[in-house]
């Protein structure tokens, strides 16, 4: 595979993408077991405020759990280990909004992020995730709007679900 990894990022855009929404980012050694991964190494793991990576986890994982913590209610995030949950409505929003979430990391953007989440095998409807962003992924959208994630031009409010 050829997904863009944590390694590649700039680690001060991460920490400060993370701070934006309360988040710890907590590295781990390469080739060490990452705690709270739900479907194991090298993908992030989420565990209350924490995102738990090593150098080779893929870009696309980081940034999914960090949008399953955005997207999640207050409750849920308060017992939060491993699995976030939740309905297949909020997962698409997970899906849009780690697309947008992209857009802040310098050398990752939209375009590579989409490129690495069909390399990875993320699956939609539409076929690959760009027909999926620009086609069924507009209700995700509708969905972070209502919910005071985003606004109207597709930017991060830096608002966690429940707390705007």
């Amino acid at each position: 595979m050829s997904c863009s990894e944590l390694q590649m990022l700039d680690l001060l855009s991460v920490h400060k993408l993370l701070d934006a929404y309360g988040l710890e980012l907590i590295e781990v050694d390469a080739g060490a077991s990452i705690p709270a991964s739900y479907w194991g190494e090298p993908e992030a793991g989420l565990a209350g405020k924490c995102i738990f990576v090593r150098p080779d986890t893929p870009s696309h994982s980081l940034l999914h759990e960090t949008a399953h913590y955005v997207c999640m209610s207050e409750n849920r995030r308060l017992n939060l280990w491993r699995n976030a949950g939740g309905s297949a409505e909020e997962e698409n929003a997970v899906c849009f909004l780690q697309i947008i979430l992209a857009d802040y990391l310098p050398g990752l953007g939209r375009k590579k992020l989409i490129n690495d989440m069909d390399e990875w095998g993320y699956t939609f409807r539409e076929g690959d995730a760009n027909k999926w962003f620009n086609g069924d992924g507009r209700s995700a959208q509708q969905w972070l709007l209502t919910m005071n994630i985003i606004d109207t031009k597709e930017r991060p409010t830096w608002h966690l679900r429940d707390s705007a």
